[in-house]
């Protein structure tokens, strides 16, 4: 049933058809004679659907000319027509609709479940940077795992492809290990070597959908742990904590700011068929509150940091980071699916929380390389 059919027509208020006689062979017309089996059997559909269905009035039963009793008020019911009594000539008026009641504007997630595991997060994340670098090396090899194995299974359950896990989850943490101990030039290899790893692992299976596989495993390698390997590469530096530090802040602000902005003032859609919740206003949001951040991490946090520093790495980390949701967005409209995953209440999965992440590590990396070096 299409909504133009809820439009209720004259005889659209009751279950069924009317008889079209009474034994003469012909049907009779308004005031003329009378409708057998035209009492009302119900509204035709039920009333929690129809919130608003107007009460049938009640009329005393008057006799016709032709000693018929209710001739008038079931031709009035068959043809949609005011009813009248002899109290009152006049048409009886509708029901007073009631007002719709305004909604409540959602915020669109759990707000005490993702606050709830965000401030765990975060405290699992400062207690391993600031007491053991080595341990917050593991903390990203396993977050890259686990994000590896999401996007593989979504891949998988939603367009029938299999590109390696193992593969790419011994060759993911060996990246991250590899960009910390030796830098760009140990995580490049480690990138070459997973994605050979790959093809050659591919190998194993029948050769249907082989380059379709082999290029969705390059593509994990380079989308999740590659890029997790800048984080790695910003801990090496002196202030290295507090350069991840910055990171993580300006990227979670960046995301907060569009997020609380564009939930309160958002009217202006900024990329409708990718992501419709995501607004003008939300990007601009972003923006502010980053640089904002982005300015007192630089000049409270960062060794030879300057301010207006911060206003650089502040936009440009929101940027990167709406770039980054907009691009997960895309793949995850292009599986039909909602969250890469369900480990994380209130926010989804491993990868909904790094989408952000990912690509403004590099960023981040190359403008403190290029502001303070390397250190």
């Amino acid at each position: 049933m299409n909504d133009s059919s809820w439009g209720a027509p004259s005889q659209a208020g009751y279950w069924g058809p009317t008889d079209q006689g009474h034994g003469h062979g012909h049907a009779h017309s308004p005031g003329h004679g009378h409708v057998q089996g035209a009492a009302p059997a119900g509204p035709a559909y039920d009333a929690h659907e129809a919130p608003q269905t107007r009460p049938m009035p009640t009329v005393p039963d008057v006799a016709d000319h032709g000693g018929n009793q209710d001739d008038d008020r079931g031709a009035a019911r068959l043809s949609g027509s005011p009813v009248r009594n002899e109290t009152n000539p006049e048409p009886m008026p509708d029901a007073a609709e009631p007002a719709p009641k305004p909604q409540k504007k959602s915020a669109g997630r759990d707000l005490s479940a993702a606050i709830g595991v965000g401030v765990g997060l975060g405290a699992v994340i400062v207690a391993s940077l600031f007491v053991v670098k080595a341990v917050f090396v593991g903390v990203i090899a396993v977050a890259v795992v686990v994000g590896l194995w999401e996007l593989t299974k979504r891949l998988d359950e939603r367009k029938g492809i299999r590109a390696p896990l193992v593969p790419l989850a011994l060759g993911g943490a060996a990246m991250v290990v590899a960009g910390y101990v030796r830098g760009a030039e140990g995580a490049w290899v480690a990138m070459a070597l997973t994605a050979l790893a790959v093809l050659v692992w591919r190998m194993t299976e029948p050769p249907e959908n082989y380059l379709r596989d082999v290029t969705a495993g390059v593509f994990a390698a380079f989308y999740v742990p590659f890029l997790a390997t800048f984080v790695a590469m910003m801990l090496t530096a002196d202030d290295g904590a507090q350069r991840v530090l910055t990171f993580l802040l300006l990227t979670v602000v960046s995301d907060t700011g569009a997020y609380a902005v564009g939930w309160r003032f958002g009217r202006h859609k900024l990329a409708p068929r990718i992501s419709p919740g995501k607004t003008r206003e939300g990007l601009l949001g972003a923006v502010s509150f980053a640089m904002v951040v982005g300015a007192l991490c630089m000049q409270f946090l960062i060794d030879d940091g300057a301010w207006w520093q911060g206003l650089v790495l502040g936009l440009a980390v929101a940027v990167s980071a709406t770039l980054g949701d907009l691009g997960e967005s895309m793949i995850k409209r292009d599986l039909g699916i909602k969250d890469m995953g369900t480990l994380l209440p209130g926010h989804g999965g491993i990868m909904d929380r790094l989408d952000s992440l990912l690509p403004t590590a590099p960023v981040v990396w190359l403008l403190l390389v290029l502001f303070v070096g390397s250190g």
